[in-house]
């Protein structure tokens, strides 16, 4: 069964961070757009090198007033990525924001599910999650499927949340939980932020939902998973849990 949308301007702005996607920010940008329920697009370009920004400002001839792009001088991680286009969709008073990737790991159409569990469902933050019914992804080799389904494990028993994927970077947020975290204070910039984000709003009682999705891997570009990246989220987490135990969170 369809719902219908009739919204003149957008409440909702999707946030799609991007280094080096040439090959899928396009395709991307035109299948949400190709949606039934409407959403805004604002893309935070880390500069890079392929020219991704150089396709999204030809683009904004074709979306003038749906597509917005934010460029960056350098490559300065995903956390801070969303930072900013997080305060950027709160200057221009948009209720619902989500964090995408760029590169078709997530379904343009689930979306539209994410929306509804927040809008209709009442949900404060909507999870595309990939753990919640099972185990849903696509194109993963073994090792990497269980290298991420035991670190949202790990997450929820050093943090108690009772999140089953709590690295899950496809998100909706209502606008009042960014309100109430201080994005200033937000310590990680690679995948750790994902898990940072989850726990400072479930330390503040918000309500968190998990819509099941199927996360298919990237068919073009490189991912951006690093040594580097694993490792602050594996450390960052005890740090998070020792901060709120000292009540410094």
């Amino acid at each position: 069964m369809y719902r219908y949308y009739i919204i003149i301007m957008s409440n909702s702005i999707v946030i799609i961070p991007t280094f080096n996607e040439i090959e899928n920010i396009e395709s991307i940008v035109r299948s949400i757009f190709s949606l039934h329920k409407p959403f805004d697009i604002l893309v935070v370009d880390d500069n890079s090198p392929d020219k991704t920004a150089d396709k999204v400002i030809e683009l904004q001839k074709e979306f003038v007033s749906q597509l917005f792009l934010k460029k960056r001088e350098k490559k300065a991680g995903l956390g801070t990525a969303y930072v900013s286009g997080f305060k950027w969709a709160l200057a221009k008073e948009y209720d619902y924001i989500f964090e995408m990737d760029a590169d078709f790991s997530h379904n343009p159409i689930d979306l539209e599910k994410l929306y509804e569990a927040c809008h209709f469902g009442g949900g404060d933050i909507a999870i595309g999650s990939r753990y919640v019914t099972g185990v849903n992804v696509v194109n993963w080799p073994l090792s990497r499927v269980l290298m991420s389904y035991f670190a949202s494990y790990y997450v929820k028993k050093i943090t108690g949340m009772k999140i089953h994927d709590t690295t899950a970077g496809f998100m909706c947020y209502n606008r009042k939980v960014l309100e109430a975290i201080n994005l200033d204070k937000i310590k990680f910039i690679g995948y750790a932020f994902q898990i940072e984000m989850k726990y400072r709003a479930y330390c503040k009682e918000f309500k968190i939902v998990e819509v099941p999705i199927i996360f298919t891997d990237r068919t073009k570009g490189e991912s951006k998973m690093s040594n580097s990246i694993i490792k602050e989220a594996v450390f960052g987490v005890i740090s998070l849990r020792i901060s709120k135990f000292f009540n410094r969170l």
